[in-house]
């Protein structure tokens, strides 16, 4: 049976991502944690904090499509020293990203809503699946080291964040 995805289908997930703690949430395609490939729609909004980390033993690849809005995909080496940055957005000319396994990475939303179709190798088990930038990142839990984390790669890679 073909699974079809509507804009009204994610409207109360992207509530959930405007009210929720960690402003932004999920909307899942895949029916099991043990699913091969995982797909969903990520709705997040700027005071989102994605810890950078990386998809390694088991290594994994993820690809993002940018459906609505503007994110920031941000690569580091291993010691947190930014390496690259591409902003995506529906109208492009960047729109999509994939991030092959053991790369370091985060995402900086840059305008609310913002839409990302991910597509990822499953299964997913919590802990195995992302290893993090201990010691050069804050922890998912630390809002406020996060909120500061991204406010210096704004600046620091002089990326512009649109008005609610």
């Amino acid at each position: 049976m073909l699974k079809y995805i509507q804009w009204s289908d994610l409207t109360s997930t992207e509530k959930k991502a405007r009210e929720g703690e960690r402003g932004r949430a999920m909307f899942r395609l895949h029916t099991q944690d043990s699913d091969p490939l995982h797909r969903m729609v990520n709705i997040m909004t700027p005071r989102t904090y994605v810890p950078p980390h990386k998809h390694e033993n088991p290594d994994k690849r993820e690809v993002f499509v940018c459906l609505k809005g503007k994110v920031a995909v941000i690569e580091f080496n291993e010691q947190g020293t930014a390496l690259t940055h591409r902003i995506l957005t529906p109208q492009g000319p960047t729109f999509a990203v994939e991030i092959p396994p053991r790369t370091w990475h985060t995402f900086v939303c840059l305008a609310s809503p913002t839409y990302l179709f991910e597509v990822k190798d499953g299964p997913w088990d919590p802990a195995t699946d992302k290893h993090f930038g201990n010691g050069w990142a804050p922890r998912e839990d630390d809002r406020a080291a996060g909120e500061q984390f991204n406010l210096k790669l704004i600046k620091q890679l002089h990326l512009e964040v649109d008005d609610d």
